[in-house]
């Protein structure tokens, strides 16, 4: 993969597993990500274990997709934030 690439295309090259390691992938598809997020789940693991995990994996990409739109807030607004709410 070129430097030229957009973040977010190379963002998407990776998987980040829940224990912390990370796997590459050159391209990797939204059917693959939620392949392999069910594919990760024990064999005892319900439905909603499956919505679970699935929804977090969204929210990640999400937060992830608003990172390279440049929304955020800056660390010393959410210091801020966090110590009004820690009153």
């Amino acid at each position: 993969m070129s430097s030229a690439c957009p973040a977010a295309a190379r963002r998407s090259a990776w998987r980040f597993d829940i224990r912390g390691h990370s796997v590459y992938y050159p391209f990797v598809t939204a059917k693959q990500k939620v392949m392999e997020a069910i594919r990760d789940l024990p064999d005892d693991a319900s439905i909603e274990d499956a919505m679970q995990r699935l929804l977090f994996l969204a929210k990640i990409d999400r937060g992830l997709q608003q990172a390279d739109a440049g929304q955020t807030i800056p660390h010393a607004q959410v210091k801020e934030k966090m110590a009004k709410w820690l009153k």
